[in-house]
């Protein structure tokens, strides 16, 4: 039986062990953090994980080696601002052809590298998969039914991957398009921070209708400039993970984006929040690629403006609604 190394002990990587050790396989979970580990261990419990009990026979340590050493699979589930440095700390004890599976989601700032390119620089030697879709740790914590996407660069461990976290209520579709996937998976965050945003400001249904479908359309443009296929943008890591990130209390960049549209400044919104929101570290990145990519990403340029240049959140909402006049689709004609 496969013996797993999840990296990273978040709420998503502590969920995923405790979905992977229901299997019956051997899971041990790495933290970073003396104090986390000790407490994990000792209570069996997840502060942001009510009611999940981790299983005795789930390991804890912060001990790199020993969550690596002669694992099948690694599970790197760390924020997207710490993925390259947990990378670089890998490298002495990662083998020639390890499989890691980045559940992560974000975009590096200074390099513009999705968190799987990160990774493959880092470790070269690695065999980088990705696994993305809607599903918030606490869901997939109480088993509730949840579908991902496995993206790697080749069916065998694609479907290696699909293999080890599949159950009756984890149902989990493969896909080569690891760069679809995982701009997917980060620029929905942004996305996410806008509709939290509109929540904050008290506008309705419609609104928040209008921003997913928009912001899936400015996904989609850029994402295929870069070279993701359009299906993916149609799928589970596109509108499915965008529409679960807008809409749901789970949801931590909704959560920071109501904040936010209350009065509420990018830090206070974070420290409130008690959790990374990882569309705070994407936005930037989002905006930098639409710009290399000549793009237009009117959503993210406001969301932009309100981190970052202290722009009012209503002033925003206004200035996307006044936009020049446009069609909808530009590849329908009259």
């Amino acid at each position: 039986m496969a013996s797993i190394g999840v990296i990273g002990s978040g709420t998503w990587g502590t969920a995923l062990a405790v979905l992977l050790a229901d299997k019956g396989y051997p899971v041990v979970i790495w933290s970073a953090i003396h104090e986390e580990a000790l407490s994990l261990s000792e209570s069996r419990r997840h502060p942001n994980l009510p009611g999940i009990a981790i299983a005795e026979t789930i390991e804890i340590t912060e001990n790199l080696e020993q969550a690596m050493k002669d694992k099948d699979l690694l599970v790197m589930a760390v924020p997207s601002v710490f993925v390259r440095q947990t990378a670089a700390k890998m490298k002495p004890w990662c083998r020639d052809g390890q499989i890691v599976v980045n559940v992560a989601k974000g975009i590096e700032e200074d390099t513009l590298m999705t968190l799987s390119q990160v990774i493959e620089d880092e470790l070269p030697m690695a065999d980088v998969a990705v696994l993305s879709g809607p599903s918030h740790a606490e869901e997939v914590s109480r088993g509730l039914p949840t579908t991902c996407v496995s993206g790697a660069h080749s069916r065998k461990t694609a479907e290696f991957v699909q293999d080890i976290f599949m159950n009756q209520v984890f149902r989990v579709y493969t896909s080569p398009d690891i760069l679809g996937i995982e701009l997917g998976a980060s620029l929905k965050n942004v996305i996410a921070l806008a509709a939290g945003i509109a929540d904050g400001l008290g506008y309705g249904d419609n609104t928040k209708a209008a921003l997913i479908t928009r912001g899936i359309a400015e996904i989609a443009r850029l994402g295929t400039a870069m070279g993701g296929a359009f299906q993916t943008f149609c799928g589970l890591t596109g509108i499915g993970d965008l529409i679960v990130t807008c809409a749901s209390m789970h949801s931590r960049n909704r959560r920071a984006g109501i904040l936010i549209g209350q009065g509420k400044s990018m830090e206070e919104a974070m420290n409130e929040v008690h959790m990374v929101v990882e569309g705070v570290y994407s936005a930037r990145a989002a905006l930098a690629l639409g710009k290399k990519y000549h793009q237009s990403l009117p959503i993210i340029e406001q969301v932009n403006q309100v981190l970052f240049e202290n722009k009012s959140p209503k002033e925003a909402v206004n200035d996307l609604m006044l936009r020049d006049k446009r069609v909808e689709i530009q590849d329908v004609f009259w």
